[in-house]
């Protein structure tokens, strides 16, 4: 769409002056407000007030301007649409093809202040009305809200001949949406603080807060569970039968656990604690994968999270016994298996499903750090064992199925990682160590230490080994395959190492930190 009229209202004012000489240059009519206008027409700028475009004056100390019908008619109408510009022709309402808005500076406000009504004062409500209507309207309307995209506008407007395309004007309407989300969230967080009671805002990026928490990690820490606004499925929407209040260190390692299995085909169970594995099989059936996993580590299973991806029926919750479990997950429990763990009273039964989602947030992780956030996509890379490259040795078709779940495994387990798998079941962890040959060597005595036999097992790195003394003591081990990226200096010495050995070695050219 040509852009033939704008109405700018900036409290930033950076750039204003050249930005608005541009547009003039460009036979663009300009409509301002307040402030704006007075700097525009100090610096012989022609500039419309928007009060006589409405006929009315402002008023309630500026908080009534541009909150009338010929504004937002002119930047909601679609000029496509003889109907809507029927209307626009029988109201007088002048088409407003470009929208430059900055709103009120509320961060920078709250930064200086702590004075209650001076923030209130501080709050955009006119600003963000148009944005989101100029946004809405993108197909007809260009919308700028950041002093950055000036120039961008300028060079697409010279190229195009004062037309801007319909891909520029979509993303500018998106980053206009995540301009007010970020200022509406703050606002929020800030107001929601002020009460002084509940610190949890109702509604915290694109999730609606489902219920607060008895303590967070520790008991000296609030927690909260929001979920998705779009989401189905997920541990934030399972269904809850039985059990005591579920805590934050509850959610957490009951996500990893279904992380494990929710996507796995074979019948699988994962035991969890503290986040990190501590047994996990796949089997022909769910009972035979439970015993399994139970037996890579079952000191560290007593009081962990059992996560399955088949249902629990009576023979499951047999094998299980007397172990002491925080949770069970599941996509279903049989009336017999509930009947019977019903006795557990404090045991919590989560029906869950995989995740379903539209929102390109749910495919994010964020995490707090000072000053701001670190946001990654998720882990969801996987490499098929025929996109495998073996570098030492010919695997057997059973050990490239035992490498394919400790591969699986090991994105699941805190950095440094290490997962031994033997016959289609983990039989030694080594996690969250600052030294890898350390998370070796650990893995190596937890799987002795549970009365298993390394020799004859695969051993899964997440990243690659930087010296041959992994490879060594993986050897001394009689492990028959180590599956890792690849990809260091030294891989020729790692590759040299295992051959020496008898050792077969893949390479999936991927890596899988875990932090």
């Amino acid at each position: 769409m040509t852009i033939q009229r704008a109405l700018i209202s900036v409290s930033d004012k950076t750039g204003l002056i050249p930005f608005a000489q541009f547009l003039v240059s460009q036979n663009v009519e300009l409509l301002s407000t307040g402030g704006t206008a007075e700097t525009l027409r100090k610096n012989n700028i022609p500039v419309r007030d928007v009060s006589e475009v409405t006929n009315f004056p402002e008023m309630m100390d500026g908080r009534v301007k541009t909150l009338h019908p010929n504004v937002h008619g002119g930047l909601l109408a679609r000029r496509l649409d003889a109907a809507h510009m029927a209307s626009a022709a029988a109201h007088n309402i002048p088409m407003i093809d470009l929208l430059v808005v900055n709103l009120y500076p509320f961060e920078t406000t709250l930064n200086s202040t702590s004075d209650y009504d001076h923030l209130v004062e501080n709050i955009d409500i006119g600003g963000p009305a148009m944005i989101r209507a100029a946004a809405k309207n993108h197909e007809s309307v260009t919308v700028i809200v950041d002093v950055a995209d000036y120039e961008m506008l300028q060079q697409l407007m010279q190229q195009n001949k004062n037309a801007i395309p319909d891909d520029a004007r979509r993303a500018l309407a998106a980053k206009a949406f995540a301009r007010c989300a970020s200022y509406d969230t703050l606002i929020s967080s800030w107001l929601t603080g002020a009460t002084g009671e509940n610190p949890w805002p109702s509604y915290l990026l694109d999730s609606q807060l489902a219920q607060t928490l008895r303590y967070g990690e520790n008991p000296h820490q609030a927690a909260a569970l929001y979920k998705r606004l779009d989401a189905k499925g997920g541990l934030a929407n399972a269904a809850v039968l039985q059990g005591k209040e579920l805590s934050y260190n509850n959610l957490a390692d009951a996500d990893a656990a279904w992380e494990i299995v929710s996507g796995a085909a074979k019948p699988t169970a994962a035991l969890i604690k503290h986040a990190n594995p501590c047994g996990v099989a796949v089997s022909a059936d769910i009972t035979a994968a439970f015993v399994a996993a139970l037996a890579s580590d079952p000191v560290s299973a007593f009081g962990g999270i059992l996560a399955v991806n088949r249902p629990v029926d009576a023979a499951l919750v047999a094998a299980i016994g007397s172990l002491f479990l925080e949770v069970i997950i599941a996509p279903e429990f049989t009336e017999e298996a509930r009947a019977t763990l019903a006795a557990k009273k404090n045991l919590r039964l989560l029906i869950a499903t995989p995740e379903a989602h539209k929102s390109p947030l749910a495919g994010w992780m964020i995490k707090a750090i000072s000053g701001g956030y670190l946001v990654q996509q998720n882990d969801t890379q996987t490499t098929a064992p025929s996109a495998w490259k073996t570098v030492s040795g010919n695997p057997n078709p059973a050990l490239v199925d035992d490498a394919a779940l400790a591969w699986h495994v090991v994105k699941s387990v805190k950095s440094n990682a290490i997962v031994l798998v033997k016959n289609g079941a983990t039989i030694g962890v080594g996690a969250g160590q600052m030294s890898r040959v350390d998370s070796v060597r650990i893995a190596i005595e937890k799987a002795r230490q549970h009365g298993h036999d390394p020799r004859g097992s695969v051993l899964a790195s997440d990243a690659f080994f930087p010296f041959a003394d992994n490879v060594e003591l993986a050897a001394e081990a009689g492990i028959a395959l180590v599956i890792q990226p690849g990809g260091s200096m030294r891989d020729g010495e790692v590759i040299e190492a295992a051959t020496k050995h008898g050792m077969a070695m893949l390479f999936t050219g991927t890596r899988h930190f875990r932090h």
